[in-house]
């Protein structure tokens, strides 16, 4: 229960000006600052429940007006730090550092009325945030967020607080609730921490530590085998070419990046399976066919197939950002989650060129509008390209036929940054969701050979010109998360904030 009493003897206008509260803004700040180390690359996973945990602690003891302000500091922070990537990609690729600062910041802000959403919504439901507000309705509220960022305005669906998990006991939630199942645990334990330090007991800390046990025992049960082998392993070979962004796009660049592809390629003729990066050859499909031709004609006299990602036009005008499978007969991805910016600008029409933000190299490319499988060596495979893999559900869309997924990605624009960092720990999610190995060429890195329990077997050095050699056994079968999605999730926090809107009633009928 919030401090009713101390609120009520402190006068709302001394409450508003009272120079503690720049503290208490602070706090929360920094406690949004340090919730993106809980991701990769540091990893510092506990942070994910003790930084949330002080938010609802905040959220929990202040009026609702100061607890609304406190959360939106703290999403700042959460975003300010965790997408900082967004300034590098706007500053270095598109339209300069004085543009990309103002962006980065319009962004961040919009980004941290999310956090600000839960904490509204709860204390709009329930105006005593209790015990039953902390336990359930808080994490559900902010499960609830990220499920909105998964389809708001495109969806950015980044740094949920389950990707902080992967390697951790409760990452065998996922597949069977997901990325946002992982999340509405760590938000549960979160708000029993704050539960427990709002009025500090031994009765308290004893209820929260049971608690925990109980869960901890609960996630042991899920982790199991929900896949099995179900083809010999493929050799792989994923190249990494390490194209500088500001120069791939030139058309004077165009033979020296050819050359550098061919050139990692050749030792690897005979390995069942090649995979370049997303856009690895900078040209229209068309205009580079007759090399591919040779290439293809070479590797597939060795049993190779090679898949890398290349811009395509169809005979309709479209175009698409595709992966294409080069072995007879030829098979086409076509990217079906674009980014807003980068790969198309929203309301060109209206606007023209005038929110081409990242100076886009090509023509619009149009959304694929449904998965298509890729084959190797007769194994059937999901593509995903770049921003496809931080979508759990679409990537479900390739399941259960897809026996191993393949993510092409270009991270360059990211820079030396944390985004290239937590892509790749979100690639590691799609795997366990789905119980599929995943192999991930990138152009500077991160490529990565990861297993179907999400652990990183293999990864190349950034921002060198390799090549990383693996061997993956596909797998079949269904998790429960490919069965059902985000379902089991929704339902729950729907049950949960129904419970709290008959709290809250209870609460006024009894005031009255």
């Amino acid at each position: 229960m919030c401090k009713q009493a101390l609120i009520n003897r402190v006068p709302a206008r001394n409450i508003t000006v009272f120079p503690g509260l720049l503290a208490v803004y602070s706090v929360a700040l920094l406690a949004g600052a340090l919730l993106p180390l809980a991701f990769a690359p540091l990893g510092w996973y506990w942070l994910a429940v003790l930084s949330p945990a002080a938010l609802f602690l905040l959220a929990a003891h202040l009026p609702k007006r100061q607890a609304l302000w406190t959360s939106y500091f703290f999403g700042l922070g959460y975003f300010g730090v965790g997408v900082s990537w967004v300034f590098i990609s706007i500053s270095r690729y598109g339209s300069g550092p004085a543009l990309a600062m103002f962006l980065t910041a319009a962004f961040v802000a919009l980004l941290a009325l999310f956090p600000w959403s839960a904490i509204f919504l709860v204390r709009t439901l329930c105006s005593r945030t209790g015990g039953f507000a902390l336990w359930l309705g808080l994490p559900a509220a902010w499960v609830l967020s990220e499920w909105v960022r998964l389809w708001f305005l495109t969806g950015f669906p980044w740094l949920f607080l389950g990707y902080s998990q992967i390697g951790t006991p409760l990452a065998a939630i996922a597949p069977v609730f997901g990325v946002l199942g992982v999340s509405f645990v760590v938000a549960v334990m979160a708000g029993a921490l704050a539960w427990t330090m709002l009025r500090f007991s031994l009765w308290r800390l004893a209820i929260t530590s049971g608690a925990l046990v109980a869960l901890l025992l609960g996630t042991s049960l899920l982790d199991r085998e929900w896949t099995e082998p179900v083809a010999k392993p493929l050799s792989v070979a994923l190249v990494q070419g390490n194209m500088k962004q500001d120069r791939k796009w030139k058309p004077e660049a165009l033979a020296f990046t050819l050359r550098r592809y061919r050139a990692l390629t050749q030792p690897y003729a005979g390995t069942d399976l090649i995979v370049w990066p997303e856009t690895a050859v900078p040209a229209w499909f068309d205009q580079a066919s007759e090399y591919l031709d040779r290439l293809q004609t070479r590797l597939g006299a060795r049993g190779s197939t090679l898949i890398l990602g290349i811009p395509v036009r169809t005979d309709q005008g479209q175009a698409y950002n595709a992966a294409v499978s080069l072995a007879r007969p030829r098979r086409f991805y076509y990217k079906r989650h674009l980014v807003p910016f980068g790969e198309y600008v929203p309301l060109r029409g209206l606007v023209g060129p005038w929110l081409n933000i990242l100076g886009a190299p090509v023509e619009d490319f149009s959304a694929g509008q449904r998965p298509r499988l890729l084959y190797a060596s007769g194994v059937p495979i999901g593509a995903l390209i770049c921003f496809d893999v931080a979508f759990g559900a679409e990537v479900a869309d390739l399941l259960p036929a897809a026996q191993l997924l393949v993510n092409l990605s270009n991270d360059a624009w990211f820079g030396d940054s944390l985004g290239p960092h937590q892509h790749l720990q979100i690639a590691q999610m799609r795997a366990i969701e789905t119980g599929r190995p995943l192999l991930r060429s990138t152009n500077t890195g991160l490529t990565a050979m990861i297993d179907h329990n999400g652990q990183a077997l293999a990864r190349a050095p950034q921002f060198e010109s390799t090549v990383l050699p693996a061997e993956v056994t596909p797998r079949t079968g269904t998790t429960p998360y490919v069965r059902w999605r985000d379902k089991p999730v929704l339902a729950f926090i729907g049950i949960a904030l129904s419970m709290l809107v008959w709290a809250g009633k209870r609460q006024r009928d009894s005031s009255r």
